[in-house]
């Protein structure tokens, strides 16, 4: 592969946005929203740099290879004259997944077989459908792109947390959630329906700079441009900082607020976040200044539902109002109703996003 390549961020949908506005924070200098994510042109070190310390992608797509194909005889003869030697190794098995879209190649099963055959034939890399390391094929409008997922698990996967309650909050999103609220580290931060934690080990990472991939394995270590020891140094190039605030988490269930104490531990931020059971009756703003109160409340998708939730949000508004003065507030939520139930003023409306097949929506506020 050449010195510099596309490098493409998947992102949540509807956090295109604030991802980018992450890369280019994080020294990505020609990052730029794309279709379904953010692209930049970089190096190996890049996708490594990448895959460790962004918090808002999915996964990180090496691109190496551009060309067209009107059929699926000229993808096959055009895919053997890739040199797949430059970017895969002869003995690490792989898979092959391919989309179509808008394009005379409208099969992606075949699309996906035409270029797996010719990887093994031309180079002789096994293919197997349960591997680790992904090779994506992507048609559009007869154009084909391919693609090495240099991830390898999701990126919301920290490796910190194990234990999660029900439809949890994905790490990469709460993170752009995050950013969204305009949180930097410097405030402290309250969830008053924290689950298994996230939004507060999260925050705790964040202020304490900690990187996201501190403790992972990644998709690229098995490629031949991986080199261990400049991975290494970049891994423990992260100057640690002590918060000088806390981050708290609350939960009426005495398992969630167990669940999130053992991730935060795992996570190494147990000094500098509490949990506590405690209901939305019971909320009270923590000792010292105003900071951010950031929750993703139950709303509900079946017919019939609703009533306590709405009770829910009211109580949550009043409670909001009448203790937490100086605060900011951010509450995501699919049901615009059930924010406006809470009585708050908000600030426009950003783009909504997909959390788990749901649209949802941010709703920030400034008490």
């Amino acid at each position: 592969m050449t010195a510099s390549f596309p490098i493409y961020l998947v992102s949540t949908p509807g956090l295109e946005t604030p991802l980018c506005e992450e890369a280019l924070e994080n020294g990505f200098d020609s990052a730029r929203v794309t279709d379904g994510g953010v692209t930049f042109e970089g190096t190996w070190a890049d996708v490594w740099r990448a895959n460790l310390v962004l918090r808002g992608p999915t996964r990180i797509l090496a691109r190496f290879a551009e060309f067209r194909a009107m059929h699926l005889a000229q993808l096959d003869k055009r895919s053997r004259k890739i040199p797949w030697g430059d970017f895969l190794s002869r003995d690490v098995p792989l898979r092959v997944e391919a989309s179509c879209k808008r394009s005379r190649i409208y099969h992606a099963g075949a699309a996906a077989q035409r270029v797996a055959t010719a990887i093994t034939e031309e180079f002789g890399a096994p293919i197997n459908e349960d591997a680790a390391l992904r090779v994506m094929v992507r048609i559009e409008d007869d154009l084909v792109t391919l693609s090495i997922d240099t991830t390898g698990e999701s990126l919301h996967k920290r490796g910190f947390k194990e234990a999660v309650n029900k439809a949890p909050m994905r790490e990469t999103m709460a993170a752009m959630f995050l950013r969204q609220c305009g949180f930097e580290g410097a405030e402290p931060v309250l969830d008053p329906m924290c689950g298994s934690g996230t939004f507060v080990i999260e925050a705790a990472e964040i202020a304490s700079g900690l990187i996201p991939g501190r403790q992972r394995n990644f998709a690229f270590e098995s490629l031949p441009s991986f080199d261990a020891k400049a991975f290494a140094a970049l891994r423990t190039d992260s100057p640690a900082i002590t918060p000088t605030v806390l981050f708290h988490g609350s939960d009426r269930d005495a398992g969630a607020v167990r669940m999130a104490t053992e991730n935060a531990t795992r996570s190494g931020v147990d000094a500098i976040t509490r949990f506590e059971q405690k209901s939305i009756e019971e909320l009270e703003p923590p000792p010292g200044p105003p900071g951010f109160v950031i929750l993703n409340p139950p709303y509900g998708t079946r017919i019939g539902d609703k009533a306590p939730l709405v009770s829910l949000h009211r109580t949550l508004g009043k409670v909001l109002k009448t203790r937490f003065a100086g605060w900011r507030v951010g509450i995501i939520t699919a049901d615009k109703s059930l924010a406006q139930a809470t009585g708050l003023k908000f600030e426009p409306a950003l783009p909504p996003v997909l959390h788990g097949g749901i649209r949802v929506a941010l709703y920030r506020s400034q008490l």
